[in-house]
């Protein structure tokens, strides 16, 4: 689903990977238009995804060499009190990214490497509207990185899994986040039964999961101040080679946690004249685990408000979110604006509020990503 980040990162990854060396902030414009040359060879010798195979866990959770691309992606809302009492909110985002070089054989060598990772941090205090950010690269030999069914890490940032749940342990110096996660509900396939269809082409497809409801407990720490936490997680998984079809420009995807039990994921896909794509898609999953995918015209996403950030550009915020057969007509708000990622990339991936838009009377949590509005 996030082509134009995935295609984005991968080439900052693979240049890194070439030259050997990460790049600084204020060399990532210059670095990305360079890299991004690399990535115009056709995807021929990678994996495509052109029809529904069955998922088998835990073998699925671990990587899939032989695919160009491929995510773990954890956010949630998390509550607390500090230590005079005071109650505390924090969103938090983790992803890790696997992107192959070559699906060919490898050399001879402890230090060779068929795919680049990078990692993204991120912690959202609520409360005093402060965005936190933390990136990492690394390849894969010598153990710097990778995934098994068990374990998923980039250095000392690590992922272990047992029975789809989780414990998350990633310190990025300033600010460190430090969680159990217990999975509610069973694992979601999205799509037609995993497979994901982004495009009419053969390939413009991934496998695609999700796990929607994970109760989280832990800790959250910003600089020297550990604040104990809980509250609700989710989880999205996701490989592929030549994802999107040509044309689209970016994407908004919403994960939506409610209070009555049901988890909502929807994601439009925008075309060039900033239209939603037919591929645009969703799911609704019940408090039974009963689950039903919505299609392009079982939803509609309406942006009401617009944040302009520092550089001038303008991020959709605020949105009406409409499922008619649901019976729901929501109201998506972000926790404060500025959860904007300045990285190596830009987008927009923070903690959203969910109110009925009717009464205005809050019903839910969640997360929203917005891809493409800063190119």
């Amino acid at each position: 689903m996030r082509r134009d980040l995935v295609i984005i990162l991968a080439a900052a990854a693979l240049l890194i990977a070439w030259l050997g060396w990460q790049a600084r902030p204020d060399d990532s414009a210059r670095t990305l238009l360079q890299a991004t040359r690399l990535l115009g060879e056709a995807p021929e010798n990678f994996a495509q995804v052109t029809e529904p195979r069955p998922f088998v866990f835990p073998a699925d959770h671990a990587a899939h060499p032989g695919y160009r691309n491929e995510w773990w992606y954890f956010t949630g809302n998390l509550q607390g009190a500090d230590e005079r009492g005071n109650s505390r909110e924090f969103g938090f985002q983790f992803t890790l990214f696997r992107f192959e070089l070559d699906p060919g054989p490898l050399p001879d060598s402890a230090w060779a490497a068929d795919a680049v990772w990078m990692a993204h941090l991120a912690l959202s205090d609520i409360d005093n509207q402060t965005f936190h950010q933390s990136q990492r690269f690394a390849r894969d030999a010598l153990e710097l990185a990778g995934a098994t069914a068990t374990r998923w890490w980039l250095g000392d940032w690590q992922v272990l899994q047992d029975s789809n749940d989780f414990v998350l342990s990633m310190n990025a110096g300033d600010f460190a986040v430090q969680l159990n996660l217990e999975s509610l509900r069973p694992i979601v396939a999205q799509g037609d039964s995993g497979y994901s269809r982004k495009g009419p082409e053969a390939g413009n497809a991934s496998y695609y999961y999700s796990l929607t409801r994970l109760q989280a407990r832990g800790s959250v720490a910003i600089g020297a101040e550990e604040i104990p936490v809980a509250g609700l997680a989710w989880l999205d998984r996701e490989w592929g080679s030549s994802q999107l079809a040509e044309g689209l420009s970016g994407w908004d995807w919403f994960s939506l946690q409610l209070d009555d039990g049901r988890d909502l994921m929807v994601f439009q896909l925008r075309t060039a004249d900033d239209q939603a794509s037919q591929w645009s898609a969703g799911k609704i999953v019940h408090p039974d685990g009963r689950s039903r995918t919505l299609e392009r015209n079982d939803f509609s996403l309406v942006p009401q408000r617009r944040w302009r950030d520092a550089q001038g550009h303008y991020w959709p915020l605020e949105w009406t979110v409409d499922v008619p057969q649901e019976g729901l007509k929501l109201k998506v708000t972000p926790r404060f604006d500025d959860q904007r990622w300045t990285g190596s990339v830009s987008y927009w991936e923070g903690a959203v509020l969910v109110s009925a838009a009717d009464s205005g009377k809050a019903v839910g949590r969640g997360y929203l990503e917005l891809s493409g509005y800063a190119d």
